[in-house]
Formats: structure tokens, sequence, C-alpha cells
């Protein structure tokens, strides 16, 4: 019997079928690479322009409203001119985004480049999720995802790592330099490792107005809302952390601009367990138990983080990192079959689905970051609480989505 995995997807050589994955998987690092990288260089941004926290904050809210704002589109127009063509356009916007920056004369203009950043990031990362559904089906989806999701769990941890090292042996215009060449890499890995994955015949007009009818289409679905907020609060959780990784670090715990690891690492290596172990139960176990286990897990781990942070003597490393690990497993396990079942709701507008779940997803993570980080990270006690608000808000949108199902079947 040939294993699934092993199957070659129709419009792929065998030999893309291998690199898929490990390409699918860089374009959905650019988002988190994005974020975490400048992270060490804020401390060298305050004191170059005389702003404090709240301000150097605002370079990762800016690039997530904008990413937000922009991923709305993303997948419709890749719905109508195909996915290829979104993200190339895209990445070469990013790359000159992220040079730019480079000369950039005040903290008001860098925030400008993160805005032009998050405008252009989203066509690589929101569409190449667009084509894991467009190449795989069922359970091979789910263990594409899973895979995926393992790769690009290590961006997380390795983007702080060489943020650090190049702002201690250069400055904060190299970690700017350092994305523009990587939006020029990836560049190359779409022309090369990745075919067109929505045929023409499969395309929707491309005009006004049959792009918002299609994203109307989804918007108007209740189903869809119930399960995409689901997975943006399990998400927001485990997001708290990274979002706000620049106080939580060095603020909170104290540690210096190399020292982001001693966070992330741990909070990946739960990450990529979890998606490991989606992988490993596709097929085997079903989606929604695989996710009621998934929140479970997160609902445990978020109560934990709490009941660690009210011992002062606990607010400290390793103790502070015990429950984003096993937070980091949970939501693993969840959020990819939630993102499945997101885009299985349409089938003709898979890319306006994606988009609009990305949307929704984004739009909270960077009100969290503006907004909500700089209120939460007075303590590591008021960041648990905050973490297992969002938990709980997701698991309830989850039993929700669960009940209403449940009670259509019956009629």
């Amino acid at each position: 019997m040939t294993d699934p995995d092993d199957r070659t997807p129709a419009g792929l050589q065998p030999w893309q079928a291998t690199v898929a994955p490990i390409a699918i998987a860089m374009l959905g690092m650019l988002g988190p690479f994005s974020i975490d990288t400048p992270y060490p260089s804020f401390a060298h941004l305050q004191t170059e322009f005389a702003v404090d926290a709240t301000v150097t904050q605002q370079l990762v809210s800016s690039y997530l409203l904008a990413f937000a704002a922009m991923s709305i589109f993303h997948g419709p127009i890749s719905d109508a001119v195909g996915r290829r063509p979104v993200m190339l356009v895209s990445l070469l916007a990013y790359s000159v985004a992220s040079i730019a920056a480079i000369f950039a004369p005040s903290i008001g203009v860098l925030i400008f480049c993160r805005v032009l950043q998050g405008l252009s990031a989203g066509g690589g990362v929101i569409i190449s999720r667009t084509m894991i559904r467009d190449l795989y089906h069922g359970a091979d989806a789910q263990r594409l995802m899973s895979r995926v999701m393992m790769i690009f769990g290590l961006a997380p941890a390795l983007a702080p790592i060489i943020g650090g090292w190049l702002a201690t042996v250069g400055s904060w215009r190299l970690i700017f330099g350092f994305l523009g060449g990587l939006g020029l890499l990836l560049v190359g890995v779409v022309i090369v490792a990745l075919p067109e994955s929505h045929p023409v015949e499969r395309r929707t007009p491309l005009s006004i107005r049959a792009l918002l009818g299609s994203m109307a289409g989804v918007v108007r679905t209740a189903r869809f809302h119930r399960v995409t907020w689901a997975g943006a609060f399990l998400f927001g959780a485990y997001f708290l952390y990274i979002g706000s990784a620049a106080i939580v670090v060095v603020d909170l715990l104290g540690q210096g601009e190399t020292d982001f690891w001693k966070l992330f690492l741990p909070m990946i290596a739960g990450f990529m367990a979890g998606a490991f172990v989606s992988g490993r139960t596709a097929g085997r176990l079903s989606r929604n138990r695989g996710v009621a286990i998934g929140i479970a897990i997160q609902l445990g781990a978020a109560a934990l983080g709490v009941v660690l942070m009210l011992a002062p003597a606990l607010r400290t490393l390793p103790w502070a990192v015990i429950a984003p690990a096993i937070l980091g497993f949970g939501v693993s396990l969840a959020f990819p079959p939630i993102q499945l079942a997101v885009v299985d709701m349409f089938p003709k507008a898979r890319g306006a689905a994606t988009s609009i779940a990305a949307f929704l997803t984004l739009a909270l993570n960077a009100l969290t970051a503006g907004l909500l980080a700089p209120v939460i990270t007075s303590s590591l006690l008021a960041m648990a609480i905050a973490v297992l608000g969002f938990t709980i808000l997701g698991a309830l949108f989850w039993v929700w989505h669960l009940r209403v199902d449940h009670q259509v079947d019956r009629q």
C-alpha cells in the first residue's frame, strides 16, 4: 500500500512534492521573521531616536495592522489572477520596503516602512496557506499543514537570535537589510519550487464586483465567524507572548538583547512537538477531536501559568516559560485543523476565505500588540491572566460552533 504522504499531488513533479512543504513553510516564516528579528534592536532604536518602549512597540503594531488590512485582498486577487503572480509582486514590494527602511532618518519614517512591509508580506504568507488546500485534500492536507507549521515554528526562535547577532555586529539597519535579502530569496523560491496551483478554469472574474461578492459571501457566513474567532483567540493567547516579547524578555525577565531565545526556544519546542503530533494523528483522529484535545491542553497550560505567576518567587526563569511552552503544544494541535475547516467551507473561494480569516486573526494580534501589550506587561501575572482570558474565549467560540452544527445535523 502507498503511504498517503508519498503520493504526488496533481500539478507537482515528484521533486516539487518533496520541496513544496519546505517552500511553503519558508513563505510562512516571513511573518514571524518580520515581527521578531527587529526585537533585539529596540533598545538601540530608543537611544538613537530618543523614544520610549511604547513608541518602538508601534513597529510591531503598525506592521500587523497593515498586514491585516491588505490581507483582505491578497486571497481574492489570487482567486482571480492565480497564486504565483500575487506572491511574486508582494515579495518584491516587501524587499523594496525593507531596503528603504535601512535609510530611515527618523522613527516616523521607519514606522512608515514597516507599514509598507506589512502591506506586502501577506502575499507570500497568506497565499502559501491557500496553496496547501489547492494541492492536498483531507488527511493529506492536515499532514502538510502540520509539517509546514513545524518548519514555520522555527522562525520565532531563530529570528530574535539572528536579530540579536546582527544588532551586535552591526546595527538595526543591518537587520532590515537581512529582511530585504530574505524577501529576494523567497522570490527565487517561488519561481523555482512552486507551480501555479490555481488553474485558469477555476479562477473568478477579475472585477471589483466579483472580488467584493466573494468576500461578502464569506463574511455573511455565521459558521465562518464562529470557527475563525475560535482560532483567532486560541492563537492570540500564544501570540500575546510573541507580540510582547521585547517587554517580557528585557523588562520583566531582566534579560539582554541576545537572550530572546530563553523565551522563544521553549515556546517553539512545544509548538513544533504539537505540530508533529497533529501530523501523525491526521486521518486517525477526527478533526473535532483533535481540536478539542488541543484546546484542553491550552486551557490547562494557561491556568498553570496563572497559578505559577501568583508566587512572586516564580516570576523568573525557568518558571515563567513553562506555561508558554505547553501552550505552544496545545495551539499547534488545534490551529491546523481549524484553518483547514475555514478553507473547506468555501471550495470556490479559498483565497477569500483564507484572507478574511487571516485579517481577523491579524487585526486581533495587532490590537493586542499595540493596545493591550503595554497594559498587560505590567507584570508576568497580568500576562498570564490575559492569556487565560484569550484561551477561554477561543474555547467558547469552538463550543458554540459545535453546538450549532449539532443542532443543524439533528434537523
